[in-house]
């Protein structure tokens, strides 16, 4: 029982650690740049005028991603029943291969999308 509790509490002080980091130093920096007279503006975001919406991006690329792995699986059954390949390597393989190439293709997509908006 005492492994668990050593391995939670490690969890939650290193994300904890990693969240005060990036807030001390965001912190910091933006001191650092007031103090020398920077514009206040730099730290607001402001939303790009000619950016596809996140969602769109998000339904292609997971829609990519499924039609991809569908895609293997039928290929690897092809391979499996008539090629002859062992399904330990057919299945597997043609999956992250098919996946591979279904969000490289939502990455170019993607560009595409951003650039017609």
């Amino acid at each position: 029982m005492g492994g668990e509790v050593i391995i939670f509490t490690l969890i939650f002080g290193v994300i904890f650690g990693i969240a005060y980091l990036f807030f001390s130093t965001r912190n910091k920096e933006r001191m650092a740049l007031i103090e020398k007279g920077a514009d206040a503006s730099i730290f607001v975001k402001t939303k790009k005028e000619h950016a596809a919406p996140f969602w769109k991006i998000l339904v292609l690329n997971l829609s990519l991603l499924l039609i991809g792995i569908g895609c293997a699986i039928f290929l690897a059954s092809i391979m499996v029943y008539s090629l002859g390949v062992e399904e330990n390597v057919a299945y597997p393989g043609s999956i992250f291969l098919m996946a591979g190439i279904g969000l490289l293709l939502g990455f170019y997509l993607t560009k595409k999308l951003e650039k017609e908006v």
